[in-house]
């Protein structure tokens, strides 16, 4: 295979690789990530699988010029003439040949350096191993490993010749891939230190290359604006390179951290929330509500979470300057505008016997809608798992909304077709619980409850973790869970319209148990504390 190579840096279809795919002059497409070749473009749409590429030998030609040993410096790179002899790298008129051998040490490919970066490929590529990897035994204390050639070079020059260095194959693109290949080998040295390039792809190759090796890697952090190990070495900065290469970061996994680097936060004063509940009572329990955390409301069919929630969306508008996201999926946009709009009027304006003037309405707009800060899913009816995750994120990230809505889970969970409310449950509070950690929003959620044995809700029978709809997910992946009880069938109107409050699961604060009780006046429509008869 003598081709030379017309295009490279492509992706390919095949691994998903963004730039390891090179086209010959032949027409001939090989990625040097999954090793896949394909023919040339084809005629009337026919589809081609590829196929591995066959095993080729090193051309006598290019076998000779290696056999003549005439190694020479690089002296753009400051790379000596011992270096270039010691990994086999032959300056050849504008040209750099890089031999490539087996792990056993046989010569077996090499790769070519053209001045415009572009390469050839001679020989059976796919039996070789790192560059460099047959110039060291294992067992060894350190090994380097760059992402090129003429890095490894560098890289070794500067530390004395004394470690082993070696390049992965094809840049960072093949990192993960060509350590995997070698890995019992890597694996024999007490230290495997990650010398990638100071880019995104070399940064992202480092991360997948440390996760292999674990705690046995180490990361060099290389200055900023030196790009790779070759830019110390032409800068003279050699020195510098070493004690980069010895102060390498040990691979820690993401997520993990050493707790005795923790005093400046432990020292920060404690927040108690970002907006506090506007019930005094429930305060005292939850320590309000908090950016990444999940609230869940929950009672019996009709007993007041949404008006409770309303509530709750109010008071976050009159003491925050934040965006609010509301998701009402059993009403339309035009009700929950004037449920809205009824807290600032002290008017249940949604309510057709209720007097009001337009410009009551208009100053009722003014001061809740008409600031901007309210952004409403006109659902149309599609309630599927996938369109309310992504409203949610969108809120979230374009509407820049931090505290959202959702009112209710339950009737999203019930219009899937699987049927399965178990396993739609699961999946909707598992993706709407990443999503508040990916976003960092306040997510207030409201789900029913199943049925009690013996007197039902609607007649005042106390909430509990037991009893919300469908499998454990809600009470295990919601940081808070508020229960709503009324026996909205009491002879007495104050007590049926008398919502007791009870916290069920607090992960924050641990403290759970009654937290006060709400009346709802059906004159202003609003619902205000309830602490002993006489303020009513």
């Amino acid at each position: 295979m003598n081709s030379t190579w017309t295009k490279t840096h492509l992706s390919c279809p095949d691994c998903g690789s963004s730039d390891a795919l090179a086209i010959n002059s032949d027409g001939w497409s090989t990625c040097f990530s999954c090793n896949k070749r394909t023919p040339p473009d084809k005629d009337n749409g026919m589809t081609y699988t590829p196929t591995p590429a066959p095993v080729v030998s090193l051309t006598s030609s290019m076998r000779d010029k290696l056999a003549v040993e005439q190694y020479s410096a690089i002296p753009a790179r400051k790379i000596s003439k011992q270096t270039c002899e010691k990994y086999h790298c032959l300056v050849d008129g504008s040209d750099i040949i890089f031999g490539y051998s087996k792990p056993d040490g046989a010569l077996t490919a090499t790769k070519t350096r053209r001045p415009n970066k572009d390469f050839i490929i001679n020989g059976d590529w796919r039996s070789a191993g790192l560059y460099g990897q047959n110039l060291f035994q294992g067992g060894g204390k350190y090994i380097t490993i760059t992402e090129g050639e003429l890095d490894a070079l560098a890289a070794y020059q500067m530390m004395g010749s004394k470690w082993a260095v070696v390049s992965i194959k094809n840049g960072a693109q093949s990192a993960l891939k060509s350590c995997k290949e070698q890995y019992e080998w890597l694996m024999t040295f007490e230290r495997i230190v990650l010398c990638f390039d100071n880019d995104e792809a070399g940064q992202k190759a480092t991360a997948e290359v440390a996760e292999l090796f674990g705690s046995k890697c180490s990361i060099m952090r290389l200055r900023k604006g030196y790009k790779d190990a070759c830019e110390y070495l032409i800068n003279g900065d050699v020195s510098e390179f070493i004690d980069t290469f010895w102060r390498a970061e040990k691979y820690v996994p993401d997520g993990i951290i050493n707790a005795a680097s923790l005093l400046d936060e432990v020292l920060k004063p404690l927040a108690k929330a970002d907006c506090m509940y506007p019930f005094a009572e429930l305060n005292k329990l939850t320590y309000g509500i908090r950016f990444g955390e999940m609230v869940t409301l929950t009672a019996g069919s009709g007993l007041g979470k949404s008006q409770v929630l309303r509530e709750i969306i109010y008071h976050i508008y009159k003491n925050t300057t934040d965006n609010i996201g509301c998701l009402f999926l059993e009403e339309g946009v035009r009700k929950t505008a004037l449920s809205l709009m009824s807290l600032e009027a002290d008017k249940p304006l949604h309510l057709p016997d209720t007097e009001v003037t337009d410009d009551e309405k208009r100053e009722a707009f003014e001061h809740t809608l008409g600031s901007g800060r309210f952004y409403l899913f006109d659902h149309f009816g599609s309630t599927s798992v996938e369109n309310i995750i992504n409203r949610v994120r969108y809120m979230a990230k374009a509407l820049e909304c931090r505290f959202i809505v959702l009112d209710h889970v339950s009737i999203v969970v019930s219009a899937q077709a699987s049927g399965d409310e178990r396993k739609a449950l699961d999946e909707i509070m598992t993706k709407l619980r990443m999503m508040t950690q990916e976003t960092n929003i306040a997510l207030l959620i409201v789900s029913h409850l199943k049925r009690p044995d013996g007197k039902g809700h609607e007649e005042g029978s106390a909430t509990s973790l037991s009893q919300l709809r469908g499998s454990g997910s809600i009470a295990q992946l919601s940081d808070m869970v508020i229960g709503l009880e009324r026996n909205g069938q009491h002879e007495d109107p104050i007590e049926r319209n008398t919502t007791f409050v009870r916290v069920l699961k607090n992960r924050f604060a641990g403290v759970t148990g009654p937290a006060g009780r709400l009346f709802y006046s059906l004159e202003t429509g609003r619902m205000t504390e309830r602490f002993d008869e006489e303020e009513l």
